[in-house]
């Protein structure tokens, strides 16, 4: 049965709706994710966390961490004291804390419900921040990236991953022919909500991915900006430093 999605791009009262389609989709979002990128995502995930390597972190933030996968990734990879999960989500985090106890990592990863725009922690708190395909479903993307700086110490480091619109022909052509025809029809096979699965190529067509992305991290405050596209620009990685 399809629900309605939430409004595309930026608008009032678009936090709750996240959350209720998120809530929805929960029991069969990691299978979705390696059916519909066939397993890529688990690469694309791989190449965030390796962004801060270089960094050693010793806490970090995983922003709309949903199932934690990538939490799990940056704790394996990365070793810090503490990653902290945090995602709107309810069931969402409810299924994490379910790998993360299978894992034998609970005591290094903790997962919070909350909203990037505002954060449950401190000042300076974390050393890196990560957020994989959830900065598109922020209600106001702005204070979303400003809270995520806020709670970020000087010199921290955010790491975005987000789809992304190719570019290049007959790849742009294809893509917009597969997230148009066929991605709603696998995910409203094998989710109970297949208006989330229509309101994923909606939101990646209006995201302002590329250069307009790092327009709007540095307008949010950060520096020492860096986009890399990755399969074909089906996704990106963006990285942004708060400055000193």
């Amino acid at each position: 049965m399809s629900s309605p999605h939430p409004p595309i791009g930026e608008a009032d009262g678009k936090a709750e709706a996240v959350e209720t389609m998120f809530d929805a989709v929960a029991p069969r979002y990691d299978l979705l994710n390696r059916v519909l990128s066939f397993g890529i995502d688990q690469y694309w995930r791989t190449q965030a966390v390796r962004l801060l390597a270089d960094e050693q972190p010793t806490r970090v933030l995983d922003v709309a961490t949903g199932t934690a996968d990538l939490a799990l990734e940056a704790q394996r990879r990365l070793h810090p004291r503490e990653v902290v999960g945090v995602d709107l989500s309810a069931e969402m985090l409810r299924y994490g804390r379910k790998k993360i106890e299978r894992t034998g990592l609970s005591s290094r990863i903790a997962l919070v419900q909350g909203d990037a725009a505002a954060l449950p922690f401190d000042d300076n708190t974390f050393d890196a921040a990560l957020v994989a395909f959830g900065v598109r479903n922020f209600e106001d993307l702005e204070a979303g990236l400003r809270g995520i700086g806020r709670v970020l110490r000087p010199g921290g480091r955010l790491v975005v991953l987000e789809f992304s619109s190719p570019r290049s022909t007959p790849i742009k052509q294809l893509y917009g022919w597969y997230s148009r025809h066929v991605l709603p029809r696998i995910g409203g096979a094998l989710s109970p909500d297949q208006g989330a699965y229509e309101y994923l190529p909606s939101s990646v067509a209006a995201f302002p991915d590329g250069p307009d992305f790092l327009n709007r991290m540095s307008e949010s405050g950060y520096s020492d900006l860096l986009w890399r596209p990755l399969t074909f620009g089906i996704a990106s990685l963006y990285r942004g430093t708060r400055p000193q």
